[in-house]
């Protein structure tokens, strides 16, 4: 098999000369031992701008410089990976890094590129990888058991979903899941996220039950403006008593499959950002593209210098009016906030969303 390699300065010599006596690709290319692509996108490429002739001395300089400028020689120095580093630390996704660092144009770097960077620390001994969200978690597989977790009958499947629900064409149609506090313990919170705009809901339950689940999510549902049309759910057993819900709401439930967490990757991303914003146990509202946590004590907490807490507080450290209860039980910020109502601080002061990469 030959190897492939890239036209030379010498050969770009010899191509002008055989230019100038009127030679075409074909000729110069069974001259050169060359294919006759290659030429024609050497010519293609490197020909001078202004005129359109190929001047080997121009064209060298211009291959040079692309290759300069090609991401596969773009080098990221110690300053930069500490950055990163620093960002990671503090359980930011890469994705997060990425888009954050792009957003206030501090460094242009892929989450691609800081995902291989995390497994080739992870080989030599480092522990960055730790702080990916799904890097603890403890999973094992049950052979020769049937699984009865989830099953009841008559479930509406993910599959007959409407249309417009999958293809987020228009506003209405949610997820839900529940979400606990680190270890399955302490608060337990409900939370819902609409499809289209990322508008999310946090409902506390005091207890994981169907019952409670029920009540509080036909409470969220009324405070919404628009019909909620449909809701995806996970196969967790607080959603079972959906039929009730049904007759009360005139929302349709339907059913992920199990073990197919990606199929309502919007609602399981959101909680992760609720567990690592410490949503759970403050008094936020959060919205899913700016992980914007509006809490009174976190507000208290804000220092005043750059810094990199979980969440950034608003300005008056208070939910906005007509989301929420004064016990801080319900919360919710829709998508059509002002972009001009906040002040773009290129300081990290908040982890932001997957979504702005």
């Amino acid at each position: 098999m030959l190897t492939y390699h890239q036209i030379t300065a010498a050969e770009r010599y010899t191509l002008g000369l055989l230019r100038q006596r009127g030679l075409g690709p074909a000729a110069i290319a069974q001259m050169l031992g060359r294919h006759r692509s290659t030429i024609g996108r050497e010519i293609g490429r490197n020909h001078a701008h202004h005129d359109g002739a190929y001047r080997p001395q121009l064209a060298d300089w211009y291959a040079r410089g692309r290759r300069s400028r090609s991401r596969r020689n773009r080098q990221f120095g110690p300053a930069a990976w500490a950055q990163i580093q620093e960002l990671l630390r503090e359980d930011w996704s890469p994705e997060q890094v990425a888009g954050w660092l792009r957003r206030f144009h501090l460094l242009s770097i892929s989450h691609e590129t800081i995902y291989r960077y995390i497994w080739a620390e992870k080989r030599s001994g480092g522990t960055l990888y730790r702080h990916l969200r799904g890097a603890c978690k403890q999973r094992r597989k049950r052979y020769g058991r049937y699984d009865s977790r989830g099953r009841l009958a008559g479930k509406r499947p993910i599959t007959t979903r409407p249309p417009a629900a999958e293809t987020r064409a228009e506003i209405g149609h949610w997820e839900a899941d529940t979400v606990l506090g680190a270890g399955q313990a302490g608060a337990c919170v409900l939370s819902m996220v609409e499809r289209k705009t990322g508008y999310l809901l946090l409902g506390q339950l005091r207890q994981r039950t169907t019952a409670a689940v029920n009540a509080r999510v036909q409470q969220l549902i009324a405070t919404q403006p628009h019909h909620v049309q449909t809701i995806t759910v996970d196969n967790g057993t607080e959603f079972h008593d959906y039929a009730r819900l049904e007759q009360a709401t005139a929302t349709r439930f339907y059913f992920a499959t199990p073990h197919h967490a990606w199929e309502r990757g919007t609602n399981e991303n959101t909680n992760g950002l609720v567990r690592t914003s410490k949503l759970i146990s403050d008094a936020t509202v959060c919205h899913r593209s700016r992980c914007e946590v509006r809490g009174s004590r976190l507000a208290e907490q804000a220092p005043e210098a750059p810094q990199r807490p979980n969440a950034v507080s608003s300005k008056d450290g208070a939910p906005p009016k007509g989301h929420g209860s004064d016990e801080g039980e319900e919360h919710g910020v829709g998508g059509n906030e002002s972009r001009e109502e906040r002040e773009e601080d290129p300081s990290p002061s908040h982890a932001p969303s997957d979504e702005d990469r």
